[in-house]
């Protein structure tokens, strides 16, 4: 008897292993959001070891957002025949040993730049990661995908970051450090077992994913990530001296506000994701809209403790932009997609970095801490016409290109 022909997955299997494929993403983006934000909160911890002051160990966060920055557009254009499931193994992997790495070393100075190897594989993995799960999911549903791999990060921002810091506080740094370290080594393990090997694209080329860089509506794009972006950081990098000093609130509530904040970034990336499967052209300035009119509220209600916590939530909201902006770059970056989801990461730590300077030079000049608010409806109100030019020149390049198709086949009659 001949063996009975083997059947297809079930849509119900395939739907399970789309979602442990997810779930091995985001494992990788959780551990990606521990490691930047627990410095956060072990800055004097690390200050002591290493005999420097608690300031000084800014430059290692600075150091890991540098490395994002380099990180993304190198790994991109260099590894752009490597197999994405190689890749995002590989790219767990530096994580990995630079974060192991940054427990062992004894100098400060080397320790900031193990934390600059840390932040390497972060854009291209975040990059990466949701292109995967994008093409494996229906195409009406590309942005939840890409948001459900990026809720590892939100979810980082709510537990990993205060747990982590929990930890490194009664064990030491290094143990935080370490656990991070080890969540990047389980997350490339499931990464093997539930992502299915992808075929390689043999006509990727480092010059070809260079030229997602120069290509405008890619350009606008990422203009729109790092402006509209700014405003949360803006706040967010701020948030406890204004509760505390403005609003009179105890530091003691301080881990509270972090985790009312996360739960605001994870409504956000999951209403964001929906809204921009509805209308991506649409959801964009409405969600910069949103963004502008929360970050203004904030500016009024950070005066009181009970109107200022709400109001933070609604702050966290602001990430609902990023599976939109994410999900723009993949319809705009043409073959080059890789090199254009990876920016966005890199466009968005160029917007923590413009926000907090922002945000510090309206505090030094006098403003009130909530002012940096009032930054961020700057920001996004500007990532608007930012957005609004964009779509003008691309209108304005399709009646061109229309244009000359009419007339070349008039010439051809």
């Amino acid at each position: 008897m001949s063996p009975a022909p083997e059947q297809p997955p079930s849509r119900s299997g395939r739907a399970t292993h789309l979602r442990l494929a997810e779930l091995a993403l985001a494992l990788g983006g959780f551990g990606i959001g521990t490691g930047e934000f627990v410095i956060m909160g072990l800055m004097k911890d690390v200050a002591r070891d290493f005999h420097v002051v608690a300031p000084d160990v800014g430059y290692a966060i600075s150091g890991y957002a540098l490395g994002v920055v380099i990180g993304a557009p190198l790994i991109s254009a260099l590894a752009a025949r490597v197999p994405k499931r190689a890749l995002l193994i590989g790219l767990m992997l530096l994580f990995a040993a630079g974060n192991f790495a940054s427990i062992m070393t004894p100098y400060f100075h080397a320790f900031v730049g193990l934390r600059l190897i840390a932040g390497l594989p972060h854009g291209a993995y975040f990059g990466v990661a949701a292109l995967v799960a994008a093409a494996a999911a229906p195409a009406d549903q590309r942005a939840q995908a890409v948001a459900r791999v990026m809720s590892g990060l939100m979810v980082a921002i709510l537990l990993g970051a205060p747990l982590a810091t929990w930890m490194g506080n009664l064990l030491g740094w290094r143990i935080a450090f370490a656990g991070v370290g080890s969540i990047a080594l389980v997350t490339a393990l499931m990464i093997r077992l539930w992502i299915p090997h992808l075929p390689v694209d043999h006509q990727a080329s480092p010059r070809r994913e260079i030229t997602a860089m120069i290509k405008p509506r890619v350009l606008f794009t990422l203009a729109i990530a790092c402006v509209g972006g700014g405003g949360m950081f803006a706040v967010f990098s701020y948030v406890m001296p204004t509760l505390t000093e403005q609003a009179g609130m105890a530091e003691s509530l301080g881990p509270l506000v972090l985790m009312i904040f996360g739960v605001g970034t994870i409504l956000g990336n999951h209403v964001g994701a929906r809204v921009a499967d509805w209308d991506l052209l649409r959801a964009i300035p409405l969600i910069l809209l949103w963004i502008g009119l929360v970050q203004g509220g904030f500016y009024f209600a950070a005066d009181s403790v009970w109107t200022g916590l709400p109001f933070v939530a609604l702050v966290g909201t602001s990430v609902a932009v990023v599976p939109a902006v994410q999900t723009r770059l993949m319809d705009v970056a043409e073959d080059a997609q890789t090199m254009a989801a990876s920016l966005n990461h890199a466009a968005f730590n160029m917007a923590n970095a413009l926000g907090a300077w922002l945000a510090g030079v309206a505090i030094k000049m006098g403003f009130v801490w909530s002012a940096t608010g009032l930054i961020g409806t700057l920001l996004a109100f500007l990532a608007i016409t930012i957005f609004a030019a964009g779509r003008t020149m691309e209108k304005h390049r399709d009646l061109q290109a229309r244009a000359g198709s009419i007339a070349c086949t008039s010439s051809t009659d």
